[in-house]
């Protein structure tokens, strides 16, 4: 197994039409090769990464979106970190068992990336908020070894949460973690370095990629990554760089819980905090994330209804049911009964409430657990808001006063969204990359899949 260390990092968003943008990328492709991607189904950051490590599609390791419907409890439950999760065997574990029959060590350390929690690897860190038994929330990350995050952040400050996720979402989280990564680089040399840097998935994602400054965007996710890259070849690493989709421009949302809900499918349990969905006595219910929907159907009979209902929704592209499922790789027991894909140029939103009035208190924060779906409208302040910053900071001050409150600038009109992703990009240009060095491998595509035994291979060539 080779003893020379790899770095992997994962700079969603990137695409070989943007890497010309990015200097430093850009030079390790040319010392090596580029490939474009086809994307897992769906195009999002949980499924393509858990597809990136096991090598299978979603029926293979049970990541069928950033959240789906846990049936036995009836809760959506949507950015869990745990490993146990995936369930197929990462390449970190087959990594670790190899060098271990060959007697030797094999360090692997994971920043950022997903299902972090209880995986197979020496060091870790990741987000994860502290939550109060007054409902009080605490940014900060979490990771092992002990002391590893208080030695990060003494050096580096404290991780910017603020701009890992919501309005204020941005470079400087990106900044951190590259720099978090070549500390761990210089001090705990792993073998193997997993590095998520998300730059790219805000601003494209706001206003769409025609709406954004891409060339400036990428040149900053370029700079950022320099520390990083700098350090790697200090220390004698290889470099590899994949990301996960490439983003579109949408410029209609698509919302199928207020379908099934006006048809009587969807039911709704009103309180004192609004309307929740009442996923036992709703007889269908769909949990949106990006341009991919899975819509569960509790009674069998009920499917080819529902079916019926989506396709007609003005947006929706295609349904698939069944086995039927198998054909995009989502035939797993967590999949929707039912599965929507909308047209390019749209994407599914979450809400099921028909008047603003009552919709949930949280819709009008960023609460990424709580919410039944993804919500790309936590990356805005309410425009309808006269001095919306100003509002988040009384909000803060009301909060460390001891008041409980609620950050409640988060506007309810998913029309604002202008990018997305989730469906296979049409033109390979615009698919996810994979730049490497080492033999480069025939054709000039790969699947999101392959990565797996491509890194692999790296290590058992040396």
């Amino acid at each position: 197994m080779s003893a020379t260390p790899v770095v992997v990092v994962n700079a969603v968003g990137l695409t070989r039409r943007l890497l010309a943008h990015a200097p430093r990328l850009k030079a390790l492709a040319d010392a090596g090769w580029v490939r474009s991607l086809d994307e897992a189904s769906p195009a999002v950051t949980c499924t393509a990464q858990a597809s990136l490590l096991t090598g299978e599609a979603p029926q293979g390791h049970g990541i069928v979106a950033n959240g789906w419907l846990f049936r036995d409890t009836r809760e959506v439950r949507f950015w869990q970190q745990s490993s146990a999760l995936v369930q197929a065997e990462t390449v970190e574990t087959t990594l670790r068992r190899r060098a271990r029959e060959q007697g030797r060590e094999f360090r692997i350390a994971k920043l950022f990336w997903w299902f972090n929690q209880g995986a197979d690897v020496d060091l870790s860190v990741t987000p994860k908020p502290w939550y109060g038994a007054d409902g009080n929330k605490v940014f900060g990350i979490s990771g092992t070894p002990d002391g590893l995050c208080e030695r990060l952040e003494s050096g580096l400050g404290k991780f910017p949460f603020h701009t890992f996720w919501g309005p204020n979402a941005g470079l400087p989280c990106t900044d951190w973690i590259a720099r978090a990564a070549a500390d761990v680089l210089a001090k705990d040399r792993p073998d193997l370095t997993f590095v998520y840097l998300p730059h790219l998935d805000y601003e494209p994602q706001r206003h769409g990629p025609s709406g954004c400054d891409m060339p400036k965007l990428v040149r900053e996710l370029d700079d950022a990554a320099a520390p990083l890259l700098d350090r790697a070849k200090a220390e004698d690493a290889r470099v590899w760089v994949v990301s996960e989709y490439g983003h579109c421009d949408v410029s209609r949302p698509v919302l199928l819980n207020r379908a099934l809900r006006r048809a009587g499918l969807l039911t709704v349990r009103d309180g004192p905090f609004g309307e929740t969905i009442d996923t036992f006595g709703s007889r269908a219910m769909a949990v949106c994330d990006h341009q991919l929907a899975h819509v569960y159907v509790s009674r069998s009979e009920d499917i080819s209804m529902v079916r019926e209902l989506l396709a007609s929704q003005p947006g929706v592209a295609r349904t698939l049911a069944g086995e039927e499922r198998a054909e995009i790789g989502l035939d797993h027991e967590r999949s929707g009964e039912v599965v929507a894909l909308s047209e390019p140029d749209a994407w599914f939103a979450y809400p099921y409430w028909l008047d603003d009035a009552r919709a949930p208190d949280f819709a009008r924060t960023i609460d990424i657990h709580r919410k039944p779906g993804f919500d790309p409208c936590e990356m805005f302040f309410d425009p309808a808001l006269i001095w919306p910053m100003g509002r988040a900071v009384r909000r803060l001050v009301q909060k460390k006063l001891g008041f409980r409150t609620l950050f409640d600038v988060v506007p309810l009109d998913p029309n604002l969204v202008r990018g997305s992703h989730g469906l296979p990009a049409a033109d390979p240009l615009d698919k996810p990359l994979l730049l490497a060095d080492g033999p480069a491998p025939g054709g000039d595509r790969l699947k999101t899949m392959d990565f797996r035994n491509l890194l692999l291979d790296a290590f058992s060539q040396g």
